[in-house]
């Protein structure tokens, strides 16, 4: 069993010819909704990669509420402990270019209100070697809590940085593995690409935990405190890259809870998280288990 702390939101999405500039209006061509949300789009690929998957989150009572969490409804997602509150359901605003880029706003309604309260419920009864997911797009005080409580309780925990704050890289210290993009990597450590290798390197033995860093369509790389690999992405024509980084997240904590050893959960995540970009949309492009390992043959 999975467990994922973490937000809910309806994303609103817009395609455009091209990323604004601040100030700038461009012309767009479409717009869609779609389930999203950091958290919930983790556990939804968690699910689909084949992991039994409960949700700790909470969503307002207006029209967006249903739709967000649809998805996760379907395919079978726990959502027992999703909270409902009064007010409005997060809403994720994205813009996705021609070349399948994307710029995004986080309004974050209901997920304001998690807090430590949720983080205990959401630990009760963990033990040894269970796993926890957490991002960065509830209240920081609820994501240290469940932190603190994982390392008591021997609880593996998956933390992915995004989105990037200014408490992250106190935070990340007391996950069991970190997840970030190169961006995000740089914002922890203050270390270039030039000097990636390196710089992870030195992260996973000063901190003794395990740092992956994605890399889109150069893979993922991974360091331990007692060694390091990289795995390759499937080569691809991205149609929009929203969500790769969270099935990426979903399906490398489905392989663990599987019995992968890491190397070959990463390999498995970084397909899933290929096959992400050829649809629209962070949930509706998450790949099942089967299409992911089609790709893998």
């Amino acid at each position: 069993m999975i467990t994922v702390l973490g937000s809910t939101n309806l994303d609103l999405i817009g395609t455009v010819s091209r990323i604004p500039r601040p100030g700038e209006t461009v012309p767009g061509d479409a717009f869609s909704m779609a389930a999203g949300g950091k958290g919930a789009n983790q556990a939804l690929a968690a699910r689909r990669a084949g992991a039994d998957v409960r949700m700790f989150a909470a969503a307002g009572t207006d029209s967006f509420a249903d739709e967000a969490l649809k998805l996760l409804r379907a395919d079978g997602v726990n959502l027992d402990q999703v909270r409902t509150v009064p007010g409005t359901t997060g809403i994720a605003m994205i813009f996705v270019d021609t070349h399948g880029e994307n710029v995004i706003a986080i309004l974050p309604g209901a997920n304001g209100t998690m807090g430590t309260k949720d983080a205990d419920a959401a630990l009760a009864g963990l033990g040894i070697g269970s796993i926890l997911i957490l991002q960065q797009e509830i209240p920081q005080a609820a994501t240290e809590r469940a932190l603190e409580l994982a390392r008591e309780q021997g609880v593996v925990s998956i933390l992915n940085t995004a989105p990037f704050l200014p408490t992250t890289a106190a935070i990340a210290e007391k996950a069991s593995i970190v997840i970030a993009n190169e961006t995000e990597f740089q914002l922890l450590t203050g270390a270039g690409l030039d000097r990636l290798d390196q710089a992870m390197a030195e992260w996973a033995k000063a901190q003794n935990q395990t740092i992956i860093v994605t890399l889109g369509p150069d893979g993922a790389r991974a360091a331990t405190p007692s060694g390091s690999f990289a795995v390759p992405a499937l080569k691809v024509e991205p149609v929009d890259t929203v969500g790769a980084g969270d099935t990426f997240v979903g399906y490398l904590a489905a392989g663990l809870d599987q019995g992968l050893a890491l190397e070959a959960a990463m390999q498995r995540a970084a397909v899933a998280a290929s096959l992400a970009c050829l649809k629209p949309g962070a949930q509706p492009s998450v790949p099942y288990s089967a299409e992911v390992e089609a790709a893998s043959l």
